[in-house]
């Protein structure tokens, strides 16, 4: 006998179920988590699923009415419970569709299914019902499956637990909402990734029950595209913020002046003005505050004028010249042409060298960067060399490390002589084993080194002058010498929060120069008669590539 029901859901919405259906029984809590966390490794993997489990995978259906639904669905063997209130996924579609609440009946059905090992799950089924005023909304939805997603259980309603996972997923994924359903008394988080090469996997669904409104505050917070971009957008004012905190010396003062109206009287502060700024310090976690009291965190400990290795002078440099230099950064894309020069009428180490209270302060600010050296000593082998011969070597920072974990070695010092005059006190304690040698290291390097360091040198010029650069350490060097190359790393793929990036538009702008991957040494040390022999990692994302002589 033919049937004469008219179906309640279009055909398109039951082969969506059917997909969605097979998605689960075809994975596990594993397979879920390399699908859409690729990026994770075994062990991560292992330790997630340690703490949540696959619980579902969701799709939204849309059906005129639900008379009949219920029926329907289990004539093609999806046996669904008793239908619960949407709260979260009506809101959003209100939201996305600024249709109102009101006018949205959405419920949630459940239908029991297998995961492929067997274990227990669920079929979430968001269901709207649609009437053709609102049919817009389907057509849409079904294109683009924003609701979809695989969901994850997190087994302890423990908020410590949720915010770790939380964080941990949400540096490789988007978050993209989330709320609180309280006829289920759980908290749902959404991510997203829209390159995820599989479209099952794009979204993912933390769900956990109990209410964590602060963990939801933030995650909804984060969600906002809007945001984020705001937050990139204030950057500048954080430089700036930093910038006058050092500039006042007020990290020096927090150090011992806690209350407002005496910072504001020991800084010259006008005093509600200041509240303002320490205010934003804190937000960039600077400074903290606790009741009327100011205080430093580690962070800003690092500012103090005071202390071995401060980045005041760096925070000085990027709220002053190098500020006004990235303010031209339009042209120098434009161009190909430092920006730098735009601002100040000449090249960044010509204007320099004229100027002693700004060199004086760039030399400050190299020091401030200096943390990356520490390593150079524990990966690199000096035990057979004499001489150590640091080309362009500033204020000596690095030879001076060098010289004092091997006391049997000499060193040398090249740089133009404003550079040697601020290098000779730094090496006042070591006059006797080192040699200060003016010149031009693109004409000529000392010829008696057993190793030369070229620290962050190469960067600061383009690839002409590097091999300008190279071919007179190659033609000068001893056949034996090696030469150590100490630079910050483009990563060849990958790697977004790599510090390279940001420094290869700081080197467009203020010398000309860019980062290189390994991939562009390799070659540049090829080409001008050098082998790179190996490559070893440090702090502050550098590196210390070790070359010989072909």
């Amino acid at each position: 006998m033919i049937s004469t029901r008219t179906p309640v859901l279009a055909a398109a919405d039951l082969d969506r179920l059917t997909a969605t259906m097979e998605l689960i029984r075809a994975h596990d809590t594993h397979s879920v988590l390399a699908g859409a966390v690729p990026s994770l490794d075994t062990e991560q993997r292992a330790a997630v699923t340690r703490h949540a489990t696959l619980d579902h995978a969701a799709l939204l259906i849309f059906p005129e009415t639900l008379a009949g639904l219920a029926d329907e669905l289990a004539r093609h063997g999806i046996e669904v419970g008793t239908m619960t209130p949407s709260v979260v996924v009506r809101e959003r579609l209100s939201s996305r569709y600024s249709v109102p609440v009101a006018e949205l009946n959405v419920g949630i059905l459940r239908a029991p299914v297998s995961d492929r090992n067997g274990w227990p799950c669920e079929l979430e089924i968001f269901v709207m019902v649609t009437p053709p005023e609102l049919a817009h909304i389907a057509e849409d939805e079904r294109r683009h499956e924003r609701e979809n997603h695989v969901a994850l259980a997190v087994r302890r309603p423990d908020p410590v637990l949720l915010r770790g996972l939380r964080t941990m997923i949400s540096g490789v994924m988007r978050p993209d909402g989330g709320g609180y359903n309280g006829y289920e008394n759980s908290t749902v988080l959404y991510f997203r990734d829209a390159h995820c090469s599989d479209p099952a996997f794009r979204r993912l669904e933390l769900v956990s029950a109990g209410r964590f409104p602060q963990l939801q505050a933030t995650h909804q917070r984060e969600s906002c595209a809007g945001t984020e971009l705001l937050r990139l957008l204030t950057g500048a004012w954080a430089t700036q913020a930093i910038a006058t905190a050092a500039e006042l010396h007020l990290l020096d003062h927090l150090a011992s002046v806690h209350d407002l109206p005496a910072l504001a009287a020991a800084t010259g502060t006008e005093p509600q003005s200041l509240a303002r700024l320490l205010r934003y310090l804190a937000s960039l976690g600077v400074v903290h505050l606790s009741g009327d009291r100011h205080g430093l965190t580690d962070l800003g400990e690092l500012l103090r004028s005071d202390l071995a290795g401060s980045m005041r002078p760096l925070a000085l440099m990027y709220g002053g010249p190098f500020y006004r230099s990235f303010a031209e950064l339009t042209e120098s894309v434009r161009s190909g042409q430092e920006s730098y020069a735009k601002a100040f009428g000449a090249h960044h180490f010509a204007h320099m060298a004229t100027d002693p209270a700004l060199a004086e302060l760039f030399h400050g600010s190299m020091a401030a960067s200096n943390a990356m050296f520490t390593g150079v000593t524990k990966v690199v082998d000096f035990s057979g060399a004499r001489t150590v011969v640091d080309v362009a070597g500033g204020n000596g920072e690095l030879l001076s490390r060098v010289l004092h974990a091997h006391p049997a070695l000499h060193g040398v010092l090249l740089d133009l002589p404003n550079a040697l005059a601020a290098a000779r006190p730094r090496l006042a304690d070591l006059a006797d084993r080192v040699t200060l040698v003016p010149g031009d290291f693109t004409r000529e390097v000392p010829d008696a080194g057993d190793i030369y360091l070229l620290s962050r040198v190469l960067h600061d010029w383009d690839d002409d002058q590097c091999r300008t650069i190279l071919a007179t350490c190659a033609r000068n060097m001893p056949a034996h010498a090696e030469l150590l190359v100490i630079e910050r790393l483009l990563p060849e793929t990958g790697d977004p929060g790599s510090l390279a990036i940001p420094w290869d538009i700081h080197m467009l702008c203020n010398t000309g120069g860019r980062e290189r991957t390994e991939s562009d040494y390799r070659a540049l040390l090829a080409e001008t008669g050098f082998e790179l022999v190996e490559t070893h990692s440090l702090p502050l994302d550098a590196h210390v590539m070790r070359a010989r002589r072909r």
